[in-house]
């Protein structure tokens, strides 16, 4: 009886060693895409005011967590009984992501020539900022779902060949360190000219003029930063959806064999993502003259 105990503790122990040797690897595996997720994440949550930009956080934290509650369970279903599909879930969020990008660029590029241009500051109600704020969050769990596809079936791929109990424990880690590590380092960033105020009115009570040049330094950075990773997440997008083209679609492999891969990679989403802009365009435009 105690032998057999103990032997089921062996079981145990061998099960995590190797679920721990896997998701080293299944981590560095999903490392670009843990990247490209920062730069999105950090992007979508930023825009809001200094008194809502942790609990915006922690709701977009909590959506990503319930994305990938929802996701784990399909994608170890769909592994086991239909490998098939993954691909195609895959390319329509490729799709998406591609059409996030592109959009951004459309709208930086094109002006909105039917609105009018006021130089007023425009005074919303605390009603009209919650709804504002509650659509930004929306958009970006929807984004964070998107990306989330991406890092399980990565993390999964790696572990294909093993045990499903080692493919159940190496890919839920990842996913959850994915939100975990993403998040935690956005709030950092966020809250990084608080902590640039702190240290000034530390160094004016003490009289530290190296404390006073850091927090100046950070407080004059977060527009920087913040503008620098809407960039980032852009480029981001486009880099995610292109890949998951180039690296599924044989013909665009082929194409572009010769062409330094992120080059490629970013050609095809943008391509990708034009493609969707003017199709969304269309739409809008037949919406209209039907209600109009």
């Amino acid at each position: 009886m105690a032998s057999g105990f103990f032997a089921l503790f062996d079981d145990i122990a061998m099960l995590m060693d190797d679920a721990a040797a896997m998701s080293k690897v299944a981590t560095q595996k999903t490392a670009g895409i843990l990247g490209d997720d920062l730069a999105v994440s950090a992007d979508k949550a930023s825009g809001f005011s200094a008194s809502r930009e942790l609990p915006v956080l922690w709701a977009i934290s909590k959506g990503s967590f319930i994305n990938k509650l929802i996701i784990l369970p399909f994608a170890f279903l769909l592994s086991a009984f239909a490998p098939w599909i993954i691909i195609p879930i895959l390319m329509l969020g490729g799709v998406y992501l591609a059409y996030e990008g592109a959009e951004k660029i459309y709208e930086y590029f094109v002006p909105h020539t039917n609105e009018q241009i006021d130089t007023t500051p425009e005074v919303l109600s605390a009603e009209e900022i919650l709804a504002v704020e509650k659509k930004k969050v929306k958009s970006a769990i929807l984004t964070d779902f998107i990306l989330s596809v991406e890092i399980v079936i990565i993390a999964l791929s790696t572990v294909s060949d093993q045990t499903l109990p080692i493919q159940v424990i190496v890919v839920s880690f990842v996913a959850m360190l994915a939100t975990v590590g993403v998040y935690g380092i956005v709030a950092l960033i966020v809250r990084m000219d608080d902590f640039g105020f702190k240290l000034i009115d530390i160094a004016q009570e003490n009289g530290k003029e190296g404390l006073k040049k850091i927090g100046l330094f950070l407080v004059s950075a977060l527009p920087k930063v913040i503008k620098s990773l809407t960039v980032i997440g852009t480029i981001a997008m486009l880099l995610v959806a292109g890949g998951i083209y180039v690296h599924n679609v044989n013909q665009l492999h082929e194409i572009l064999h010769a062409v330094p891969s992120l080059l490629g990679e970013l050609l095809v989403g943008l391509v990708i993502g034009a493609i969707a802009v003017v199709v969304m365009k269309l739409l809008d435009g037949i919406k209209g003259m039907v209600r109009g």
